[in-house]
């Protein structure tokens, strides 16, 4: 009897979980079983297996066969266990020596000629298999994106011939260093593109500072996705941490990962007719919505009443936890959802409430109806809500000259970011009720006003705490300690659409 171990790894959500790969040839007819929860697509290496060993010169064993692909009850589906079988079966054979495949572990799927084809979901892989000591043998067109794993021993391969050589010790495989470059990206979309609107100007900047949510209302054509989309520009640059989280969510979608957004701040856009699977992930092999794939980026919800109610409300949750749980039957997935929402909408169906050539024609029921498809606990985790009017020709003329660069805001929002790091260690968005307490100290004079605020505006607790964050970080931005009454004020005023949504 022959037995051969060789290691793997799954996908589980943002997780790769190591499965040991068990060979073993015994006597009887020739026959070869997979067992081990595998999907279909895991079932059917056995046939693609087959053929590349054939077809490179080897012996495929005229044995009985069978692979254990444990744990057990781990779910494993798609092609990247290819690789792994096919080497156990080598080494299991005779045909390869196995004394030193515990250093290893295998992932890629097998083409019929012995090519190796790209799988998705390296990143989470070669960040286990770095914490595990091993080197990870990997699909060429791979090796660019498990390089962003600093420290990680990767060797990569474009043929299963290059592999056995490399394990007879006869062609020795390159390593792959790393290639992560650590210079400031840039952004295609700049503020300086936008003219007038100093007050959405303000609002995005502070937005920017503490991370906090935004909602722009405002009638067509006034700059709210010129605005949005410019976000993530004058945004703080990402950590090495949350570059690779971020790298690691694409890497496991369906689009895969790009090299050249390496640290580039995502920004997602998704249509006002998604689901709310393709907004919060899913399927029978649950796969990151558009909320994860935004993590330490941007989200943003143009026509945000269109969307469906029911998705919009599946948002709540994420916003408060940074997380989202999927359970189906067979597993469970948490995906990472720290998103920045900014959302934008029309004061009204036909888009121009309010406006001075009174093209407006909406009734105050229909206009009320309209809001309403936004609903108020959703409307309430919003921190920042402003209107973005129409501007005259000559205002548009007159401010084309003094519009400020993405670059000069960033400054303002780095020095802000560094306050609050120095302070809170985290965004003043992601302050806790205890730290609010702890960090946004309010005096006499600024806990009477706030509380006339509460009062008028009739809001929430919740609504209060992120007046006093919003405030926090408007204070943050002027580089003061204290929060005075004029930076509540400032906040406050940018809770005014409350009363009209709700």
């Amino acid at each position: 009897m022959s037995i051969a171990i060789v290691y793997s790894r799954a996908q589980i959500g943002i997780q790769a979980p190591l499965v040991t790969v068990e060979v073993h040839l015994s006597r009887g007819l020739p026959s070869l079983s997979i067992v081990g929860l595998p999907e279909m697509a895991v079932r059917e290496s056995k046939d693609r297996v087959r053929s590349a060993i054939m077809n490179n010169q080897f012996e495929f064993p005229l044995r009985r066969i069978t692979i254990n692909l444990a744990p057990a009850d781990l779910p494993k589906d798609g092609g990247r266990f290819d690789l792994a079988i096919a080497i156990g079966i080598l080494a299991a054979s005779g045909q390869l020596p196995s004394n030193s495949l515990k250093h290893f572990e295998f992932i890629g799927e097998l083409a019929l000629t012995g090519k190796l084809r790209p799988v998705r979901g390296l990143i989470p892989v070669a960040r286990a298999t770095r914490a595990a000591g091993r080197e990870l043998v990997l699909p060429g067109e791979n090796s660019a994106e498990a390089s962003l794993v600093g420290a990680a021993r990767l060797l990569p391969a474009d043929h299963l011939l290059q592999i056995c050589a490399h394990l007879s010790g006869k062609t020795a495989i390159e390593y792959t260093l790393p290639t992560r470059t650590d210079c400031q990206p840039r952004y295609e979309k700049d503020l300086a593109d936008v003219h007038g609107q100093a007050h959405a100007r303000r609002a995005l900047e502070i937005a920017a500072a503490g991370r906090h949510n935004l909602l722009m209302l405002g009638p067509p054509g006034t700059g709210k996705t010129m605005l949005a989309e410019r976000l993530p520009g004058i945004l703080p640059p990402m950590s090495e941490e949350e570059a690779l989280e971020s790298a690691a969510l694409a890497s496991i979608s369906s689009q895969g990962f790009r090299k050249e957004l390496w640290r580039i701040r995502p920004f997602r856009h998704p249509h006002h007719t998604a689901s709310a699977v393709a907004l919060v992930g899913g399927g029978s092999q649950p796969r990151p919505g558009e909320i994860s794939l935004a993590h330490h980026g941007v989200l943003f919800l143009d026509e945000l009443p269109e969307f469906d109610r029911r998705v919009l409300e599946v948002l709540r949750e994420p916003l408060e936890s940074g997380r989202i749980n999927i359970s189906r039957a067979v597993q469970q997935a948490e995906f990472p959802a720290s998103f920045q929402l900014v959302a934008a909408m029309n004061p009204c169906p036909c888009g121009y409430l309010g406006d001075a050539s009174g093209r407006c024609h909406c009734s105050e029921d229909r206009v009320r109806r309209y809001r309403q498809r936004v609903s108020g606990p959703l409307l309430d985790r919003i921190d920042i809500h402003i209107e973005v009017p129409n501007i005259t020709r000559e205002i548009l003329q007159a401010s084309k000259s003094e519009s400020e660069s993405s670059h000069d805001v960033r400054q303002r929002v780095l020095a802000a970011w560094d306050r609050q790091l120095a302070r809170n260690g985290k965004s003043n968005q992601s302050l806790n009720n205890r730290e609010v307490e702890r960090f946004c100290v309010l005096d006499k004079g600024c806990r009477n006003f706030l509380e006339e605020v509460m009062r008028q505006l009739q809001l929430s607790a919740r609504a209060m705490h992120r007046i006093i964050k919003v405030a926090r970080t408007i204070s943050d931005l002027q580089s003061e300690d204290k929060i005075r009454v004029q930076h509540l004020a400032e906040a406050a005023g940018y809770r005014r659409l409350d009363r009209e949504i709700s």
